[in-house]
């Protein structure tokens, strides 16, 4: 219930600010608007405020919406509100009517991300775990336990990290771009810094899918090896494992670290079968030997050990809040990099140097709406940002059904001085059409094929 409130909650939210952006501009441009709504099919609730001539909607279905304005292109309008049509303004109104609407998404993206960072999160503390084996940070010379000062793209001058999360943000960049990321390293409080290259430009653009992470063997923050709640009838019960078990040493290899026993536990496998393993673990102070063994799950890059327990502790936290300026130009080049990102993201789908797995539909929207409000309202409201710019960019794609087609058609009357014709219209409308309903179609076969991995 929670995830389905929350994903109709993020859609309205959304769209309503979609639209409004393009209502407030044609009334400011002077142009007559019919109607607002938000959502399609039978209105749910309909009212016209006195002395406007525009009647607010709101649709069964919540999935869209839209601003009917008056235009000859659509009814026969009055000559006396013939200046009141969308299609008599002049270009440069036109072609703000259209952009106001993803634009208005871009900045409730800006806001969103400048109260998140005023009324501050709480992340992870930047100490690195166990890096996977045989990834870049492991050939790097990350032992784990690290704590991260500072992180550089390329040949840029190194910025503080003030989070895992940060940190996080900065590996992706960096891999999307094509560059390395130079960290500076505390391994032990008080000790000499290092400097460490992770280098991320080797991960090609196809490989920067969901297992990116995982290929840059930076995955989580430092945690204590201690098991968590233990699944009732699970492999962990079964082995007479508890809650709060620290554990010592899987088989002959030492523990150090959550990160590193997850790992221990995924490869206790051959083929369909789990491998037992000596546990040395200590519980209230005594030092128990058990012998566990894994039951084998499938997941979408194989088959992995799992023991029915939440493993590791919670890690260390830092509170991140902003300054008033500072918040808001930290919401700006949020917005603005990760406007950039998805658009780097979605050009190398089209010509193939990326995996089209990227592409999210409305099931994985749904589901991360759901676990960011259970997190709490801030991962909501950076989950809704998220969102807003992924909005507000799609919605700018030169594809003739969004409103960037529309101001491609203004961008060509601009440099002939014609409009395009309407032959050519319909041709570029069904072209659209189905490029959207095949982006669509990978993007829900995407959500089915996680929730069923």
């Amino acid at each position: 219930m929670l995830t389905l409130i929350a994903f109709v909650v993020a859609l309205g939210v959304l769209i309503a600010v979609h639209e409004y952006g393009h209502y407030r501009v044609a009334v400011a441009c002077g142009v007559k608007v019919l109607r607002f709504s938000v959502g399609f099919g039978k209105p749910l609730l309909r009212w016209q405020p006195q002395g406007s001539p525009t009647e607010f909607v709101l649709g069964a279905f919540p999935l869209g919406g839209y601003v009917r304005m008056l235009d000859e292109r659509e009814a026969p309008v009055e000559p006396h509100e013939r200046h009141l049509a969308f299609n008599t303004q002049p270009l440069r109104s036109r072609a703000a009517i259209v952009a106001a609407g993803p634009l208005a998404n871009l900045l409730l993206a800006v806001l969103l991300y400048a109260l998140v960072n005023w009324s501050g999160v709480e992340e992870p503390k930047a100490y690195l775990a166990s890096p996977a084996p045989g990834s870049i940070a492991q050939q790097a010379g990350v032992r784990g336990g690290e704590f991260v000062h500072s992180a550089a793209i390329g040949a840029d001058d190194p910025e503080p990290v003030r989070s895992f999360e940060d940190l996080r943000w900065t590996l992706a960049r960096a891999a999307l771009d094509g560059n390395n990321v130079r960290l500076e390293l505390e391994s032990t409080r008080g000790a000499p810094h290092r400097e460490v290259v992770l280098e991320t430009a080797r991960i090609e653009a196809s490989d920067a899918d969901a297992q990116l992470f995982r290929k840059i063997g930076i995955q989580g923050p430092w945690t204590r090896p201690v098991l968590g709640e233990i699944m009732a009838g699970g492999v962990a019960q079964r082995a007479g494992l508890r809650e709060g078990d620290l554990v010592l040493k899987v088989g002959s290899v030492d523990v150090v670290d959550g990160m590193q026993l997850r790992e221990l536990i995924r490869a206790s496998i051959q083929g369909q079968k789990g491998l037992t393993q000596h546990w040395r673990i200590q519980r209230a102070g005594q030092v128990v030997t058990l012998d566990v063994t894994p039951e084998v799950r499938s997941e979408p890059t194989g088959s992995v050990g799992r023991i029915g327990a939440y493993v590791g502790a919670l890690p260390d936290m830092v509170m991140v809040r902003y300054g008033p300026l500072e918040g808001l130009w930290n919401g700006v080049v949020r917005t603005w990099e990760v406007s950039a990102l998805t658009l780097r993201t979605m050009g190398r789908m089209v010509i193939g140097e990326a995996s089209l797995k990227n592409l999210s539909g409305p099931l994985t929207i749904a589901d991360y709406a759901g676990r960011s409000a259970s997190m709490g309202l801030t991962q909501y409201l950076v989950f809704l940002a998220l969102i807003s710019v992924s909005l507000g960019v799609l919605n700018l794609l030169p594809l003739p059904v969004l409103d960037g087609g529309h101001l491609m058609y203004y961008l060509w009357e601009g440099v002939t001085g014609r409009e395009v014709s309407e032959a050519w219209m319909e041709r570029l409308q069904r072209a659209g059409v189905a490029v959207l309903v095949l982006m669509m179609s990978i993007a829900l076969f995407n959500d089915v094929t996680r929730l069923l991995g």
